[in-house]
């Protein structure tokens, strides 16, 4: 397997965040970005100066990544912006930086990280920090090179493994587990209570798995529940109705994104069977409604463990995915030492095409013909700058603990002014 490096050129990258492996989910909850705290997290980031920043917070993480001086900066925007504190954060949080920090959104961005192997809907959640990054300003080229490299590999082990087949979302198991544990799921009343991205997802695939004919749909905004109900042909209640609506209901899948409970006691009439999934981070159902009698409350981590039996076939093609990432991570890095060297090249091209133009300027004052043919001579100069320049890059290329030393020559030689490195 590829091993790589500490690298110079990323002592400035770092990865903070908090995740399924050591923290629950009332502890994710804690520190979960909605977009709105997400965007201003964001923009006071920027306020700081921080260069490029990256943020994900899904059911089973949140993390930052950003291009800084001092991962510290990351852990204090993180708490400031969420209801976790440092001291919480130190114990269930971490810490990655440099090639450790690349590689880790390598593995997050293919679902090789997740909670549930090959969870394919987290490319998405990488997808939208990105365009929150762009959109702010907060955007280098060495970050969306990233983006772009993992958002390859996603794709590539998707297409050409099998890694990503069977349960690997939460929105997906939730109804596998439906299936499996309830009886006659078809003919039950189910009540879904939210329409963010893992409550759109567990609709389709109700509808799709299930054949149930008796989903309702309620939603805090009408429309948006109206908009997925017309798609899929649900049936759609006012929030207003919610509690009446539990009160009828054989199944409950709570998929908001409040940052507090919404589910309590006194929604739920507990003389009827009732089986609640709380897909929300921070948990959505109180955890009073657990020692009600008759109401069984699975949350997103009870979920995630039950025993799958497609999870052994994705094994097999972890090894496959893994290769896959590592020699598109491998082209990235790449790039990434090509450019140590990429500030003294441009400026060795820059004089080049000054030598060039100054020779055509003194030569069309002293001979007609070239005067009269600048834009010929001016085409032959930059194709000549092109292949000199190129040939100095495959020189340093070649080079490999003296590489600052011959970058220092090329300055000298050619009186280069200090590019920054």
């Amino acid at each position: 397997m590829q091993k790589f490096w500490r690298n110079p050129m990323l002592d400035s990258f770092f990865a903070v965040g908090v995740s399924y492996i050591k923290s629950d989910a009332e502890t994710r909850g804690k520190f979960s970005l909605d977009g709105a705290a997400g965007e201003s997290l964001s923009r006071k980031a920027k306020d700081l100066g921080i260069e490029a920043l990256l943020t994900i917070s899904t059911c089973n993480r949140t993390e930052l990544y950003g291009y800084t001086e001092d991962s510290k900066i990351l852990v204090k925007l993180l708490c400031e912006f969420t209801k976790g504190t440092p001291e919480l954060f130190e114990s269930q949080g971490y810490v990655k930086e440099n090639v450790d920090a690349v590689e880790h959104l390598f593995r997050v961005g293919t679902g090789l990280d997740s909670q549930i192997l090959g969870d394919f809907e987290i490319i998405s959640q990488v997808k939208q920090g990105f365009r929150r990054a762009k959109k702010l300003e907060l955007s280098n080229p060495f970050l969306e090179r990233l983006v772009n490299s993992v958002i390859q590999a996603s794709k590539r082990i998707k297409t050409e493994t099998e890694i990503s087949s069977g349960a690997t979302s939460v929105s997906f198991a939730s109804v596998r587990y439906l299936i499996e544990k309830v009886e006659a799921i078809s003919e039950k009343h189910i009540v879904l209570f939210g329409t963010g991205k893992i409550g759109r997802n567990t609709c389709e695939n109700l509808v799709k798995h299930t054949q149930n004919e008796h989903i309702t749909l309620i939603n805090r905004t009408l429309e948006k529940a109206e908009r997925i109900a017309t798609k899929l042909n649900l049936r759609v209640r006012p929030y207003t109705e919610l509690q009446s609506e539990i009160r009828q209901a054989d199944i409950l899948v709570v998929a908001t994104g409040s940052s507090k409970p919404t589910i309590t006691p006194a929604l739920i009439f507990n003389k009827k069977s009732l089986t609640i999934l709380d897909l929300s981070v921070p948990k959505n159902v109180s955890d009073e409604v657990n020692s009600l009698k008759n109401v069984e409350v699975i949350d997103i981590d009870q979920l995630s463990k039950i025993t799958d039996d497609t999870l052994e076939k994705r094994k097999e093609f972890l090894p496959m995915a893994e290769s896959i990432y590592k020699e598109i991570q491998l082209d990235f890095m790449t790039w990434v030492d090509n450019r140590k060297f990429a500030n003294t090249l441009a400026a060795l091209k820059e004089k080049l095409s000054q030598f060039k133009a100054e020779e055509i300027d003194f030569q069309s004052k002293k001979n007609k013909s070239v005067a009269k043919n600048c834009d010929a001579f001016d085409d032959f100069g930059d194709r000549l700058v092109q292949k000199i320049t190129k040939q100095f890059a495959n020189f340093l290329r070649e080079t490999d603990n003296d590489l600052e030393e011959k970058m220092k020559l090329i300055e000298s030689v050619f009186e280069l002014e200090k590019s920054k490195r």
